[in-house]
C-alpha cells in the first residue's frame, strides 16, 4: 500500500443553502429558512421502492450545481450532503463526470436517501456501469474517459399532495487522482503542499501531545444483540465512530429518539445510528455519504472528504475537531491493532507528543479497550491505502474549520 503522498491530487468543493441556490440550476426549489425545498413542483413521479415493492407517488423538484472543473484527471469522486426528508419524502442524488466544458460522463446515481424508512428505504444503487465509469456503492470510478471536472444534480421526492416534504442543505463532493498520478515534487515540496501560511508547522506542534477527549464506544459488545442493520455490531465501526463524535459535541439524539431500541441493550444510541445509516442495497451501515448524511440531521455540519496524510489532519485536531478515518489493514500491519480489515472506521482523537496517532478503535471487546495508540507510519498507509484518505469531517459550525491548503481539500 502506498504511503501518503503530500503531492497527491484531492479537491473539494460544497455548495451551502439557501445562499448558493443561485449557482446552479433551480427546477422546482426554492429558498427555504434551513435550505432548498419544492416550491412548484416540475412533476409527478411514481417510484417503486425494489426493497419493498411498495410503489408511491411523489412531487418532485431538482437543483444541478454547475460544473466544477478541479484541473487534474480524475480517479473517484465521493458526494455528501445533509438534509432532512419528513413525512416519509426522500432525497436522490446523481453525478456526472465534465472534460473541459462539456459532460464527459453520462449521469449516475449515487444514492436515494430519506432519514427514516416510512416511504423509502434509503439504498445505493448497485448495476451501473459503463466503459466510462462505475459506481461503487458511494464512489463514482472513473475508468475510459479523462474527467477533469464534476457536476451534482438533487431531486427533491415529496409525497403527493404531503405539506411538508425534503430539505436540502449542503451537498458537495471530493474528486481525486491515483497516488500513483501524483507528481513527483521537484524542490523538496510538491506542487499541493501546505500553504506556509495556513500553518501547517505551528498545527502540528498545536496537534502534538493533544488528545480530545472523545467518549469511548465500543461496536463489538453489541454483536450479540440486534443484527437487522448489516448484521449487528461485528460491523457497526462507523455508526459507532459517528455516535462517539457527535456525542463529542453534546449533539447527539435525544433519548425518546432512540426509546424503540427493546431491548435497549449496551448502548442504544448506536443500535439508532445503525439503523438510520444502513444502506439497503449494499446491506450494511458503512456507505460514508449516509453516516455524514445522518450525522448532519443533528444540528452539525458534515461531510466526506480526502486527507492526503497525517499532515493534514494534525490541522484538525490542532483545532479541536476529531476525525473519523477509514483504513483498511492485516493482522499486525499497524503493531496494535491485532486483526485483519478490508476496511474500518475508528475515530482519530489526537496525537501524542512525538506524533503518533490515538485513536477511539470501536473495535475493542469493551469500552476501556477503545483507545489505542498506535505507530504513524504504518498507520498512515493502512489509512492511505486502504481508502485513499477518506475522513469524515463532523462539527458545530460554531467551531471553525482550519484554513485549507493551496488545493482545497475541505
Amino acid at each position: 500500500m502506498p504511503a501518503a503522498d503530500p503531492a497527491r491530487d484531492i479537491a473539494y468543493r460544497r455548495f451551502r443553502f439557501p445562499a448558493d441556490l443561485g449557482l446552479g440550476t433551480a427546477d422546482g426549489v426554492v429558498a427555504g429558512a434551513d435550505g432548498l425545498t419544492i416550491g412548484a413542483t416540475t412533476g409527478r413521479r411514481d417510484h417503486t421502492d425494489p426493497h419493498s415493492g411498495v410503489t408511491s407517488g411523489y412531487e418532485t423538484a431538482s437543483w444541478t450545481s454547475p460544473a466544477v472543473p478541479v484541473g487534474f484527471p480524475v480517479e473517484e469522486i465521493v458526494p455528501s450532503w445533509t438534509g432532512d426528508t419528513p413525512a416519509g419524502g426522500w432525497l436522490r442524488v446523481e453525478l456526472r463526470g465534465w472534460v473541459g466544458k462539456q459532460p464527459g460522463t453520462a449521469w449516475y446515481d449515487l444514492g436515494h436517501w430519506a432519514a427514516d424508512e416510512s416511504s423509502l428505504h434509503r439504498s445505493s444503487v448497485p448495476g451501473q456501469a459503463d466503459p466510462d465509469a462505475r459506481v461503487a456503492v458511494d464512489t463514482l470510478v472513473v475508468a475510459g474517459t479523462a474527467v477533469t471536472g464534476w457536476q451534482l444534480r438533487v431531486t427533491l421526492f415529496r409525497p403527493a399532495g404531503a405539506a411538508d416534504g425534503p430539505v436540502l442543505r449542503t451537498v458537495g463532493a471530493v474528486a481525486s487522482a491515483s497516488a500513483a498520478a501524483a507528481t513527483p515534487p521537484t524542490t523538496g515540496v510538491g506542487p499541493n503542499p501546505a500553504d506556509p501560511a495556513a500553518g501547517a508547522g505551528s498545527a502540528a506542534a498545536a496537534a502534538r501531545g493533544r488528545v480530545l477527549d472523545v467518549p469511548r464506544y465500543a461496536q463489538r459488545l453489541h454483536a450479540g444483540g440486534e443484527t437487522r442493520w448489516g448484521g449487528g455490531g461485528d460491523s457497526w465501526c462507523s455508526p459507532t465512530s459517528v455516535s462517539m463524535v457527535l456525542d463529542f459535541w453534546g449533539a447527539g439524539p435525544t433519548p425518546d429518539r432512540y426509546a424503540w431500541v427493546d431491548p435497549p441493550g449496551h448502548r442504544p444510541v448506536v443500535v439508532h445510528a445503525a439503523r438510520h445509516c444502513y444502506d439497503h442495497a449494499y446491506a450494511g451501515a458503512g456507505n460514508w455519504a449516509f453516516n455524514t448524511a445522518y450525522a448532519g440531521r443533528h444540528g452539525v455540519d458534515a461531510f466526506v472528504t480526502r486527507l492526503r496524510g497525517l499532515a493534514e489532519a494534525e490541522r484538525f485536531i490542532a483545532a479541536g475537531i476529531p476525525l473519523i478515518v477509514s483504513a483498511a489493514f492485516t493482522r499486525e500491519q499497524v503493531p496494535g491493532l491485532d486483526y485483519d480489515t478490508r476496511g474500518h472506521l475508528m475515530v482519530l482523537v489526537g496525537f501524542t507528543a512525538e506524533g503518533d496517532p490515538v485513536l477511539n478503535d470501536p473495535y475493542a471487546p469493551d469500552d476501556d479497550g477503545v483507545r489505542r495508540t498506535v505507530p504513524r507510519a504504518p498507520f498512515e498507509t493502512a489509512w492511505q491505502g486502504g481508502s485513499g484518505g477518506i475522513a469524515y469531517v463532523i462539527r458545530p459550525e460554531s467551531v471553525p474549520l482550519p484554513p485549507p491548503p493551496r488545493q482545497a481539500n475541505w
